[in-house]
């Protein structure tokens, strides 16, 4: 029984799949947080064109 808790406490395969899983999620985080800035700015080039272009004679 104490072979089996000792095996137990010394296993860090289940650490190391949290650890990946909330990397894998600061990434996504990341990515998104990037894409929406990025975005943003487009969409604010589009409509500086959209309007250049409504005020054309």
């Amino acid at each position: 029984m104490q072979n089996l808790v000792t095996r137990f406490i010394k296993d860090e395969s289940g650490a190391t799949a949290i650890e990946y899983g909330l990397i894998a999620a600061l990434i996504a985080v990341a990515m998104i947080t990037g894409a929406s800035a990025v975005g943003q700015s487009v969409q604010t080039k589009f409509s500086e064109v959209s309007d250049a272009i409504d005020a054309a004679p």
